[in-house]
């Protein structure tokens, strides 16, 4: 048996979640709050004997903030079981506590808890006529957490993640129409005393590692005391003997010391001097507590190891973070064996970031050997590692939405060819790409190493803190991967960045044409016809996908870079790239022409020269805020991230007025020593500083007022314009 689906409606960050599993193994993926912990809470509410029955009894911060007013609505819990065991003793029970209706065989089952207001105050919402706000106000204004109860039942045929059923079992109320039947059926029956999951399977968790040295300090958390506690009952009695006779021999021995019979003595004495013999015990003594009882001896024991070759055994606090942390995650299987061995319905496994403080390798190791038979095991997990070496069909990722958290299931729809596929590529590096807000896809070195630091050098804001991750597909088939980004996978934007390859010289062939030449002009148009039928084909695949869009550099990025504006950086990095002068002098020319057909040549000339991906390390140095970033890259960006907030965009802004200002004081300074002052150069620079720096003086009020909000945004793009026109800033601006 193992869960096949958990429903999660008005609890916590999931206002309507639903998480499809599998058998075995199954990875949950979410970046930090999006839920992964009170996912596990949920289900352990209903199937971990070890919380206190207490837990179930919610309370108002439990109900999803995004409800608003959480008065009147029902938290909801589902597990659906699938592929109960047909042995007899167990259908007995199933049919009797969660298994389907109307059936003589159980396969399949449904636990419910279900938390909402009580039968006298649902009987009040259910007289209510429709449209009678007031009355519904009245009525939920007075309700407190005190007028909730919680209920566990089976057998439900209710789909809980329905709006309409939800609205069909709860009510509506924007309408004011309330049910008049308490419990329909479809909501399941109550489950019988006689049916108690947690005690009729094995389930354990193994929460985050963050602080295990602690947790072994305790006697409630410490692992190896659980486990000793659970190893004390299986000790026959003429077993123990021994050790009890040994125990007391040494009690007696201690009392019996000289030191500890004057010290009884002593004390007897100077009571007798003090109140006199009418009020004095009659008897006293001092003796050693040891127990000699199985439970608590277990309870001085203590796990010592050695980490090094120096045999050296060091208690747990004296291990590394890791080393400890693989300790206390070994101690926990171990406790799930010892549970799995006494079960029979059904083994659970929740293990929650296994990954903190433990080496990659190890990591991949843990996932690919904890692997029991017939038992589920669910991880959550920040690590790409682990990701990596997940099967994607049983991932679920989770995603902050607003307010909410969402659950996404990679592989839904897709055929195995393709699941596959996702899964062949899925290393550790691209799997980034499920944890992330947003993607962007890009085809080579030269974006992966370059677009980060466009963005961070002149917006002053980094991709990451975009919550956007940059994967490098090293190809055209985008295909292939982009699919994971739909309605029914994972729900979040994704943004193509590919090459047109459109020719940039003549490519029609001349009679005096060299060999070498008629074969460049002949690549070029097969480039042109490629990149053309790539476009189509994007088009096409991401036509009616509002999570996808592509984003063409018209020639190449290392030629479009440059028609942006850019031909200086090339420029500043010849003496990187060439050695001779008559080369650098020549190229240098090249770029400054103006003419593409001209520099893009002498671009991918310069590229291919050091090869792409080092020619983008060389070009990334000398990115500065003043460098232009092509339209075709700001869009992408855009689409990826969606709007940015108020917040990031004084950021920007700042960043820019700053970045001015240092370029603006760097040039001053040059300017002022130098010795042409009567040259037209001197004047001309004395004239760009001078309107930059009144510039900037005649911006930063106005974005003072924008950080305030006594300055809108149309307006603060308006005065960026006025005050500093050529600022890159503006094109970016533009486009918000």
């Amino acid at each position: 048996m193992y869960i096949s689906k958990v429903s999660l409606v008005n609890y916590r960050n999931f206002f309507n979640t639903k998480l499809i599993f599998s058998k075995g193994i199954n990875t949950i993926i979410g970046e930090n709050g999006s839920g992964k912990t009170n996912l596990f809470r949920a289900i352990r509410l209903l199937l971990d004997d070890s919380m206190r029955r207490s837990a179930m009894r919610l309370e108002d911060k439990d109900f999803c903030r995004s409800l608003g007013d959480w008065r009147g609505h029902w938290i909801i819990i589902s597990l659906e079981f699938n592929d109960v065991s047909q042995d007899e003793a167990i259908q007995s029970l199933f049919l009797h506590g969660v298994g389907s209706l109307d059936t003589t065989v159980v396969s399949k089952a449904t636990y419910n808890l279900i938390f909402r207001p009580k039968d006298a105050v649902r009987h009040s919402l259910s007289l209510l006529v429709g449209g009678d706000t007031l009355g519904l106000e009245q009525i939920l204004s007075s309700l407190t957490i005190d007028d909730y109860e919680t209920i566990l039942t089976g057998k439900s045929t209710a789909d809980f993640n329905d709006q309409l059923c939800y609205k069909s079992l709860v009510g509506d109320f924007e309408s004011v129409s309330f049910p008049s039947q308490l419990n329909p059926p479809e909501m399941g029956g109550r489950v019988p005393a006689i049916l108690s999951m947690p005690n009729e399977i094995s389930f354990t968790y193994v929460q985050a590692l963050r602080d295990v040295v602690s947790d072994f300090r305790g006697n409630r958390t410490n692992p190896l005391l659980t486990l000793l506690k659970s190893k004390s009952g299986d000790i026959k009695e003429e077993g123990f003997d021994p050790i009890v006779s040994q125990v007391r021999a040494l009690n007696e021995s201690i009392e019996g010391l000289t030191d500890v019979i004057d010290v009884r003595n002593d004390i007897k004495q100077t009571i007798n001097d003090a109140v006199g013999d009418a009020y004095s015990p009659n008897e006293l003594s001092i003796k050693s507590d040891l127990s000699d009882e199985a439970e608590q001896l277990f309870q001085s024991l203590k796990l010592f190891v050695s980490e090094s070759d120096d045999g050296y055994e060091g208690a747990i606090h004296e291990m590394s973070l890791g080393g400890a942390n693989l300790i206390y995650l070994t101690l926990k299987l171990l406790e799930f064996k010892y549970q799995k061995i006494n079960q029979s319905i059904a083994n659970f496994l929740l293990i929650e970031e296994p990954e903190a403080h433990i080496h990659t390798h190890i990591q991949k190791s843990l996932f690919d050997k904890i692997n029991y038979p017939n038992t589920q095991i669910i991880y959550s997990t920040h690590s790409s590692h682990i990701s990596e070496v997940s099967n994607v069909e049983n991932v679920n990722v989770l995603s902050k939405v607003g307010s909410q958290c969402e659950a996404f299931q990679p592989t839904t729809g897709l055929t195995n060819p393709q699941i596959g596929f996702v899964q062949r590529y899925l290393d550790a590096v691209r799997s980034n790409l499920l944890f992330a807000k947003s993607v962007i896809l890009v085809e080579g070195d030269a974006e992966e190493i370059l677009i980060p630091i466009l963005i961070k050098k002149v917006l002053g804001i980094s991709l990451d803190e975009l919550g956007i991750s940059l994967v490098n597909i090293r190809s055209t088939g985008f295909e292939n991967i982009a699919l994971l980004f739909h309605d029914d996978r994972i729900r979040k934007k994704c943004s193509i960045i590919t090459d047109l390859d459109d020719t940039f010289f003549d490519t029609v062939e001349d009679d005096g044409d060299s060999d070498k030449i008629k074969a460049a002009k002949k690549k070029a148009r097969g480039s042109k016809g490629s990149g053309r039928s790539r476009k189509t084909a994007l088009d096409d695949f991401c036509n009616g996908n509002s999570w996808l869009s592509p984003f063409y550099a018209p020639h190449t990025f290392e030629v479009d870079f440059i028609a942006a504006g850019n031909s200086s950086r090339f420029v500043s990095v010849l003496t990187d790239v060439y050695v001779d002068v008559p080369t650098i002098d020549k190229s240098r020319t090249e770029l400054e022409s103006g003419d593409i057909a001209i520099f893009g040549k002498r671009a991918l000339t310069m590229a291919n020269h050091s090869g792409k991906g080092w020619f983008a390390i060389i070009l990334g140095k000398d990115i500065e805020h003043d460098t232009t970033i092509p339209d075709y890259i700001i869009e992408a960006v855009l689409f990826a991230h969606g709007k940015l907030s108020h917040d990031v965009v004084i950021k920007m802004l700042d960043y820019r007025i700053n970045s001015i200002k240092d370029y603006s004081l760097r040039m001053r300074d040059m300017v002022t020593n130098t010795t042409s002052q009567e040259s037209k150069w001197y004047s001309d620079w004395e004239g760009h500083l001078s309107a930059l720096e009144t510039g900037i003086n005649n911006f930063k009020p106005k974005l003072k007022l924008f950080s305030t909000g006594e300055l809108g945004f149309s307006s603060v793009k308006t005065e960026m314009i006025n005050c500093l026109p050529n600022d890159e800033i503006n094109s970016v601006l533009a486009r918000l």
